[in-house]
């Protein structure tokens, strides 16, 4: 797929500090590599030598993180969002960042948001301690559920969003390892905060490096007061976006997605590589005009869809159906899986046949008619 460029905010765009950034990163690079390879060999030198030589590589890692991260913990986006800001007082918009992502560049990715969806985005910084650590820090919170203090932190400032009596809708925007910390607060605030409470969230992920998500359903499907008929789910919106050749997302929602009743929420696989937030998803899926303005012709968003269940041209409409009725939510989650330049199936993970692709066809659905984050661009809000 071509890929916009996204000038200024892109993370690999040639300002100093982009070049200062990858410069700090490429040193922490070699040095943990040569200071993981070294920690065999200290059994044959006396502790207290190892102690040392331990205490000053990770001093001087702190040091260089120190510069990377600066000292936010939250910070603001910081763009002028015009006429298309106003009125969205009663959204909350978080952004969990992923791997080695410091200040500057998480001020970029909350700015790049804000362009695109015209709302005023609170980023809780995820600090970066370099790609391999960073790598190893998201093994131990995956594999064993660890709530880092960057996970407490953001917890309390997701639940406070939805505890907020003035706020009716927080929206949590998710990226690589931010998937994996959005999984696990999702967890806590299931067994800590009522249903009524959570319907508020909607989750979208880019990316993403966790190997679940969690929506279960509530007790019933109608409200007490009422009696109107709601989202069956505790949270009323999950949608992962993914490509099809970054290794973060294979590691990730690609693989796990596939396991039944693992990964609830509507998946989107882009065609492509690439792993940054601004520069490879938001441009593809959001590119912005000279304006910067979300353009409507965006590739991603326009290319044709094709629904096929079990082969059947029936099992087709029938898939295509229940997709648009219920999300992806109650099912174990409908893909948009791109071949080629185009969009090959649509269906539910839960079919254990062989997916035949349907023939090309006039009036084919598009992938922006099943993407609800697609339908906040530009500041507009979608039917709830």
């Amino acid at each position: 797929m071509h890929r916009p460029l996204g000038g200024a905010l892109d993370e690999l765009y040639p300002s100093f500090p982009n070049i200062l950034a990858l410069t700090l990163h490429g040193f922490l690079i070699l040095l943990q590599t040569v200071f993981l390879v070294s920690l065999p060999a200290l059994v044959l030198v006396p502790v207290w030598s190892a102690a040392l030589y331990m205490t000053a590589v990770l001093g001087v890692n702190w040091a260089v993180c120190r510069v990377l991260n600066g000292k936010e913990t939250v910070v603001q986006s910081s763009v002028e969002l015009g006429r298309e800001g106003e009125g969205h007082e009663s959204e909350e918009w978080i952004y969990l960042n992923g791997v080695s992502i410091g200040h500057h560049w998480l001020h970029s990715n909350a700015n790049r948001l804000a362009f695109t969806f015209r709302r005023p985005v609170t980023a809780v910084h995820n600090r970066t301690w370099g790609i391999i650590f960073d790598l190893l820090q998201c093994i131990i919170e995956r594999n064993f559920c660890y709530a880092t203090s960057d996970i407490r932190r953001s917890y309390a400032v997701v639940k406070k969003a939805l505890l907020h009596t003035e706020k009716n809708k927080v929206v949590l925007i998710l990226h690589s390892q931010g998937g994996i910390e959005g999984g696990l607060i999702l967890d806590w605030l299931l067994s800590e905060l009522p249903f009524d409470t959570l319907h508020k969230l909607e989750i979208y992920t880019f990316g993403s490096a966790s190997n679940h998500f969690n929506n279960p359903l509530r007790d019933s499907t109608k409200t007490a007061t009422t009696g109107v008929t709601r989202n069956p789910n505790a949270v009323r919106h999950i949608e992962h976006y993914a490509a099809a050749g970054e290794f973060v997302a294979r590691w990730g929602v690609l693989t796990f997605a596939r396991m039944e009743n693992r990964y609830m929420g509507r998946v989107f696989i882009r065609p492509g590589t690439g792993h940054l937030l601004n520069q490879h998803y938001l441009n593809c899926i959001f590119p912005l005009g000279p304006d910067q303005h979300v353009a409507e012709n965006s590739p991603f968003m326009n290319m044709e869809a094709v629904f096929t269940s079990d082969g059947e041209q029936e099992g087709t409409r029938k898939g295509y159906w229940e997709t648009l009725r219920n999300g992806g939510e109650r099912t174990n989650g409908a893909v948009v899986e791109d071949r080629r330049d185009g969009v090959e199936r649509v269906g539910s993970w839960g079919v254990q046949t062989p997916v035949v692709p349907s023939k090309e066809k006039e009036g084919k659905p598009k992938v922006k008619d099943f993407s609800r984050l697609w339908r906040y661009r530009n500041g507009r809000s979608p039917k709830d």
